[in-house]
C-alpha cells in the first residue's frame, strides 16, 4: 500500500516562502508522476481541488496558470520524494495542500480522478 506524508505547511507573511515535501512509501517514485493540489478553505463540498502542478516520471513540470513562475515543483527518486517550492505567496493561495500520485509517468497530468495515490494534506496560510 502506499503511503504520502506531506510537510512543510504552516503560517507565512504574505511575499514569503514555503516549501512543502512529500515522502513516499510502499512504492518507489520513478514511474509514477507526482501531482499538487489544493482546497481553500469554505470551498463547497462538492468542490474538487484544485490542481497546482506536477511533476512526471522524466522530470518534466508543469504549472497551473496562477502559481507559474512562483511555484517550482522537483522530485529525488533516490529518496522516493516530491517538493513544491512556493515564492512570493498570496493570501489567495491559503490552502490544504495534496500531494498525489498518478500512474500515468507522462505529460500534464492535472484531473483529481487520474490520480490514484493521496496524501492527507498539509496547511498552508498565508497572512500578515
Amino acid at each position: 500500500q502506499v503511503q504520502l506524508v506531506e510537510s512543510g505547511g504552516g503560517l507565512v507573511q504574505p511575499g514569503g516562502s514555503l516549501r512543502l515535501s512529500c515522502a513516499a512509501s510502499g512504492r518507489t517514485l520513478s514511474n509514477y508522476g507526482m501531482g499538487w493540489f489544493r482546497q481553500a478553505p469554505g470551498q463547497a463540498p462538492g468542490k474538487q481541488r484544485e490542481w497546482v502542478a506536477t511533476v512526471s516520471s522524466s522530470g518534466a513540470t508543469y504549472y497551473a496558470d496562477d502559481v507559474e513562475g512562483r511555484f517550482s515543483t522537483s522530485r529525488d527518486n533516490v529518496k522516493n520524494a516530491g517538493y513544491l517550492q512556493m515564492n512570493n505567496l498570496k493570501p489567495e493561495d491559503t490552502a490544504v495542500y495534496y500531494c498525489a500520485l498518478t500512474r500515468i509517468g507522462l505529460g500534464r497530468v492535472e484531473l483529481v480522478r487520474s490520480f490514484d495515490y493521496w496524501g492527507q494534506g498539509t496547511q498552508v496560510t498565508v497572512s500578515s
